[in-house]
């Protein structure tokens, strides 16, 4: 009588393992798909704490620009590009830190500049070429909204 209780609780147990690693088996290809998407898909989500759109003023110190200008850029995962208010192109990167550096051009003209920004706030200087020689400035940024 003692074996055919263990024999019978082994059966259970048995196929109660069977059922189980079925299961797994039927979710773990499932599960490993999900896994692979948020690999593959969520850097294109990552967000920085400087992502959004700011309004950039720059100011001639020295040399033959323009006075000032404005920019409106945005910055997307710490990349900084135009944000299409402009013929300029505009490309930058933002580390995590702040540090900020940004090429600005147009036709002829460039611009190079470097800084810091703070989540609200930022500030730099800039050197560069425009239509009548070299100058150089500064440059304060302002996040929008």
């Amino acid at each position: 009588m003692f074996s055919k209780t263990t024999e019978s609780m082994a059966c259970k147990v048995k196929n109660k393992a069977i059922m189980i690693r079925r299961q797994l088996c039927a979710c773990l290809p499932s599960f490993l798909l999900v896994l692979a998407y948020i690999a593959v898909v969520d850097p294109a989500f990552a967000r920085t704490p400087y992502d959004g759109d700011w309004s950039v003023v720059i100011v001639t110190h020295g040399g033959a620009c323009d006075s000032s200008y404005r920019y409106g850029v945005q910055i997307a995962d710490g990349m900084v590009i135009n944000d299409g208010s402009s013929l300029a192109t505009v490309q930058g990167q933002v580390t995590p830190g702040g540090a900020v550096r940004v090429t600005v051009r147009a036709g002829s003209q460039w611009a190079y500049g470097s800084g810091r920004l703070s989540r609200k706030r930022g500030v730099g200087v800039w050197r560069g070429q425009g239509t009548s020689g070299t100058c150089g400035g500064t440059w304060v940024a302002e996040r929008r909204g």
